[in-house]
């Protein structure tokens, strides 16, 4: 079965719907997702939106915080777009019937960490994502938009072959299979790609089960270039109870909670002058480090100062998954651990969407627009979303009239057919093990091999086995510690690799990958 539309989107979080709205308005559009419409790393949003809406804020300040957290990765021309044009975009969602968190007569807002001031809106508490996502499939309701559930991305459609852009041609479509796994394509003059992140490759992970890096495994497979994969951030604090992990947002912390160590100790002031409000990737190593130091055993987050009407009004969810794990957290402190969290790499893009593939784009977090670099800024994920979704539709539209991106890609190395049946638990395993929060040279080597080795006819694992080399293949490749990206054996930052790209020249290298 073949249908045809204008634009094709691919995934349902905050992205691809805003994207749906946006595109709805300019003709034909068709949004197919992995599971049901709601289900994304959107619905688990707990920390909020960042935007400049107050008078006591500045843009340059949201710029300045976000390129402090990105460790010298961030592309600060697109930093600049994102700050400047989210406080728009933000009042649009509140146009289109998100009920931000008041306080009195305005928006409430709060501080997270790495922010240099409270800017950051919450709705239904640490509920933020999935009001957001409920109101966009809303108003996505009220218009002519084919939306087609529980489908999963097979393959990209490309024509034709476009020199310099790593073998593959002019995106038309893309084929699906549905839940009987009977196979569809939908063929479309612009294809979107907003599938979200890959967390799933890791052992632990705050990320849904539909994080499998479906997008990127297709678009590197057509010639995209794949940019700062090796970029993964480590959320600081899911809850280590029996069960999926669960993610405790950082705005706790923002709150005035208090990790602490098995000895009751406050520690994180000892490893940066934020203490409990650094960057998410020193506070996750700070308590990686602690628990070394306590054969294991998860540190605890110390909420109890809080009182139990506060952790109630304000964290919903949080104090809902306590309840059912049977911890009261008002009175007792929880115990928690890092999991993977949000990538900052993924399909390389310029500021309006567009990869090296002309027909295709990506946005949110599938996409690598230079926002986050190597640490994302607590905050500005869902910003990015609707931000670069709505610049995309510009570019689709022919309001925004530059040429095609030019990236310069490293050629990927090599990892062999693969042999040996992937089992989806031992990928997993193998990527939090040897690449994950801490690396070197010894397990990312351990990594690249097993990874060679590993084969699957299964659509998934055969992507997160995608994923999973690209991402190793970036970290094996930084021979330095940067944000989120920490080599025990290059602790230090490497100043003197330095490649000229889209970025000014003399800016930290950036590791691009192209199918070869």
């Amino acid at each position: 079965m073949t249908r045809e539309v204008d634009t094709l989107i691919i995934g349902s979080g905050i992205a691809g719907l805003f994207t749906a709205l946006c595109a709805a308005e300019r003709g034909s559009v068709a949004l197919i997702t992995k599971s049901a419409l709601q289900e994304s790393n959107t619905r688990y949003a707990q920390g909020g939106i960042a935007a400049v809406l107050f008078d006591d804020d500045e843009v340059e300040s949201h710029v300045s915080d976000t390129l402090s957290a990105g460790a010298g990765l961030c592309d600060e021309e697109a930093v600049r777009v994102l700050c400047a044009e989210g406080p728009a975009r933000v009042r649009e969602l509140i146009a289109l019937g998100v009920a931000f968190d008041r306080d009195g007569a305005g928006l409430a807002r709060g501080l997270e960490g790495a922010h240099s001031k409270p800017r950051v809106l919450h709705a239904g508490g640490d509920a933020t994502g999935a009001h957001i996502e409920s109101a966009l499939a809303s108003a996505l309701a009220e218009l002519h938009v084919s939306i087609t559930e529980h489908a999963t991305l097979i393959d990209l459609v490309a024509e034709g072959d476009v020199e310099g852009g790593g073998g593959g041609g002019v995106v038309v479509g893309a084929q699906f299979a549905d839940g009987d796994g009977n196979r569809f394509t939908v063929h479309s003059r612009s294809v979107v790609i907003a599938t979200g992140g890959a967390g799933r490759v890791y052992e632990h992970t705050t990320n849904p089960a539909v994080a499998t890096g479906d997008g990127v495994a297709a678009a590197f497979r057509v010639g995209a270039v794949v940019r700062d994969a090796e970029m993964y951030q480590f959320h600081p604090t899911a809850l280590a109870l029996p069960g999926d992990p669960f993610l405790v947002s950082e705005a706790v912390r923002g709150e005035g909670a208090i990790l602490r160590n098995n000895h009751g100790e406050s520690f994180m002031g000892r490893y940066h002058p934020l203490a409990d409000l650094a960057p998410r990737d020193v506070v996750a190593r700070a308590i990686a480090t602690e628990m070394s130091h306590q054969h294991g055993k998860p540190v605890v987050l110390d909420a109890t100062s809080l009182g139990a009407k506060l952790l109630a009004d304000r964290f919903p969810s949080i104090n809902e998954q306590c309840a059912l794990r049977g911890v009261k957290w008002s009175t007792t402190p929880v115990p928690v651990t890092p999991a993977a969290h949000y990538w900052m790499g993924g399909i390389a893009t310029d500021l309006y969407g567009r990869t090296n593939m002309p027909g295709l784009f990506a946005v949110g977090e599938v996409a690598c627009t230079g926002v986050h670099g190597a640490n994302r800024l607590a905050s500005n994920s869902l910003l990015e979303g609707i931000v670069f979704g709505s610049r995309a539709i510009s570019a689709i539209a022919g309001d925004e009239g530059r040429a095609l991106p030019t990236f310069i890609a490293d050629e990927l190395p090599r990892f062999g057919g693969g042999v040996l049946q992937c089992e989806i638990e031992e990928l997993r395993r193998l990527m939090w093990e040897n690449v994950g929060l801490v690396r070197d040279e010894h397990g990312l080597a351990v990594a690249v091999k097993q990874l060679a080795e590993w084969t699957s006819t299964d659509t998934t694992v055969s992507n997160m086995l995608t994923v999973a080399r690209l991402i190793t293949a970036g970290a094996m490749a930084r021979l330095e510690s940067r944000g989120a990206h920490y080599r025990e054996d290059f602790q230090g930052l490497d100043l003197r690799r330095l490649k000229p790209r889209r970025l000014k020249l003399g800016a930290p290298r950036h590791f691009e990958w192209v199918a070869c």
